[in-house]
């Protein structure tokens, strides 16, 4: 008799590990259902960084099976007026505040519902004003994962709150992007998808002062301490230092600007 497997919960937060939170939020995930795999996603991003929480739920959930259950609160009104949204895609279920959170996963699937979770009976009993992740967000969660319909969780929403994502600008000669987000690597990735490219070898890239001429297939193909262009595991181009930091060599972060050009 072949097994079935076991639902996956995955956790992204700006809670970090210090504290006993995200600990907490598993406890509850347990008790209701304790043959949920919950798998951490990420609880270092930067607090109240929404922004940031959308770029790494937006690069990420594509790698989990259909089915997974995707929690995200990276949630600076917590206790406000603001909803807490269920999205349901062809593949995946997400749970996160509505404050923008979901923008690049509503970009890349289509959702085909939207509900606002108001029904108290899935909460706790007991729900805090500053900590719907334990309260509210995991025995949610952990009930969707046994089967239940999110249609169940309150009245269906039309939209979704959506963030203002910078585009990359086509100017002549090539492109003016921006850095979308560094990692603890210090790579400044850019929202240029490395398929506008034609041909990565003659490239020419302004970043602060430097020029770097070329696109590389891998960081080791630099020199230790050299800067160079990747197109990084998210598909899009991000200049990098091989053994160290660009953000701390160009001293530069999130919004900076990036010019890439054909050089002929």
């Amino acid at each position: 008799m072949t097994r079935r497997p076991r639902p996956i919960i995955t956790l992204l937060t700006d809670f970090g590990t210090d504290d006993t939170y995200v600990g907490m939020m598993k406890g509850v995930i347990a008790a209701i259902n304790p043959e949920a795999n919950v798998i951490d996603l990420t609880h270092a991003i930067e607090p109240q960084d929404v922004v940031g929480a959308a770029f790494a739920l937006g690069s990420a959930f594509a790698y989990f099976p259909e089915g997974a259950v995707h929690v995200a609160v990276v949630d600076p009104g917590v206790g406000s007026a603001r909803k807490i949204v269920c999205m349901k895609t062809a593949r995946h279920l997400f749970l996160a505040p509505d404050n923008g959170l979901l923008t690049l996963v509503a970009q890349r699937e289509t959702p085909t519902l939207l509900v606002e979770v108001t029904e108290r009976r899935y909460f706790l009993p007991q729900v805090s004003r500053t900590f719907h992740g334990r309260d509210v967000f995991a025995p949610v969660a952990a009930r969707l994962s046994l089967g239940l319909n999110p249609t169940r969780l309150g009245p269906r929403l039309r939209d979704i709150v959506r963030l203002d994502f910078p585009q990359p600008l086509a100017e002549p000669g090539g492109w003016r992007c921006q850095v979308i987000h560094v990692d603890r690597f210090g790579n400044l990735i850019t929202n240029l998808p490395g398929d506008k490219i034609r041909s990565h070898e003659r490239v020419l890239i302004k970043v602060g002062r430097r020029r770097i001429h070329g696109i590389r297939h891998s960081y080791a193909e630099a020199g230790p301490g050299e800067l160079l262009a990747v197109v990084g595991s998210s598909g899009h181009i991000e200049i990098a230092v091989n053994l160290g930091s660009a953000a701390e060599t160009l001293r530069l972060g999130r919004g900076a600007t990036v010019r890439v050009f054909s050089d002929s």
